[in-house]
């Protein structure tokens, strides 16, 4: 039997948010490890779609201490350049990732926190949850999807256009994710668009670097017990990268209100109008992954735990980073995690020395 391993903290995830956490607590001389569950550096930009690009120039989607260069001829860099990135900061940082490793279940241990892994066991005084939500793809319950005779993927699943080339596709979502597929697919598909609302897009000059400023702006705002602004959400809901804009323009992103159900041929409306499909995409968002914090009895509403700040109200060992505004404004971004993972480093080194001198 393996001997279980001690740190002050585990990292639970080896994405952005994992490594911005990691270069903070090495900053302040805290002991950690990162455990990722995937086999090569870079997180869930491993796993997108082709033609992704990120909603802001490279130097406005940066990790701390480490800025992104930007990408020969493109503005917006694409996903396999921010995955050469992160391969950099780990490796610049020299941060002690271990990989593969999945993580099985965090466990109370008396003043510690046992992480139990497929590779061992690890003790730890704090854990760092920064798992994202790639992992677990959220898709809506509506009635007659298992008699759906097509194909039917997730925003995880979907790579190219050319994979759907002269076929019928219907992509729900009015998000960036459905508003992105939908524009790659708008060329050579026979595409129905399908959104819960009218799109909402923001002005076009407007990219990442506003929607932060605007975020931390309503953080701030409810932190002072001042009204809520809306942040993000009061702007729009797609930002017009320019894939998105092109296809707009041209009149080929014609959104179309949700249908009731799916029918073994296609998506069929509550007045019984049709549309037939060979292939359905659900761009419908995901979930936090947390199943493996579940011994600790934290779960509350829609799978989220309550914290305050990063930190966890019921297990104070425990912080999460990353899962969106709940962890801090704009903390599944790469420009918005690194305040995030600040002051989370900074409070488990105040957790870690003061248990040290007890």
């Amino acid at each position: 039997m393996t001997a279980a391993r001690h740190t002050h903290v585990v990292i639970v995830g080896g994405g952005q948010s994992g490594l911005a956490a990691g270069y903070h607590l090495r900053r302040l001389g805290v002991d950690f490890v990162v455990l990722d569950a995937r086999s090569t550096p870079g997180g869930a930009w491993q796993h997108t779609w082709d033609s992704l690009r990120l909603f802001s120039p490279a130097a406005f989607s940066s990790l701390p201490g480490r800025l992104m260069p930007p990408q020969p001829g493109e503005e917006y860099p694409d996903a396999g350049h921010v995955v050469a990135y992160l391969r950099d900061y780990e490796k610049r940082y020299e941060l002690p990732v271990e990989r593969p490793v999945r993580v099985a279940g965090v466990h109370r241990a008396g003043r510690l926190l046992r992480v139990e892994t497929d590779s061992g066991t690890w003790h730890a005084r704090a854990v760092i949850s920064a798992t994202g939500t790639w992992w677990r793809p959220f898709l809506p319950a509506l009635p007659g999807r298992a008699d759906f005779g097509g194909q039917q993927l997730h925003t995880v699943e979907y790579r190219r256009p050319q994979d759907f080339a002269g076929r019928r596709v219907v992509v729900v979502g009015g998000g960036n994710s459905g508003a992105q597929i939908a524009a790659d697919l708008a060329h050579d598909t026979r595409l129905t668009w399908v959104t819960q609302r009218p799109p909402r897009y923001l002005a076009d000059n407007i990219d990442g670097r506003a929607l932060f400023d605007v975020a931390t702006a309503r953080r701030r705002a409810l932190d002072e017990g001042r009204s809520d602004t809306a942040g993000v959400a009061s702007l729009g809901d797609i930002v017009a990268v320019p894939p998105v804009r092109e296809a707009r323009d041209r009149g080929l992103l014609k959104a179309t209100p949700m249908f009731s159900r799916l029918v073994p041929g296609g998506v069929e409306w509550a007045d019984g109008a049709r549309a037939e499909a060979d292939a359905v995409i659900w761009c419908t968002g995901f979930r936090p992954a947390l199943s493996y914090l579940a011994p600790l009895g934290l779960r509350g509403r829609r799978g989220h735990i309550a914290t305050e700040g990063t930190r966890s109200v019921g297990e104070p060992r425990l912080h999460l980073l990353g899962y969106g505004d709940w962890t801090g404004p704009a903390s599944a971004t790469l420009i918005g995690v690194g305040r995030s993972a600040r002051e989370a480093a900074r409070e488990i080194a105040e957790l870690v020395g003061g248990l040290e001198e007890d």
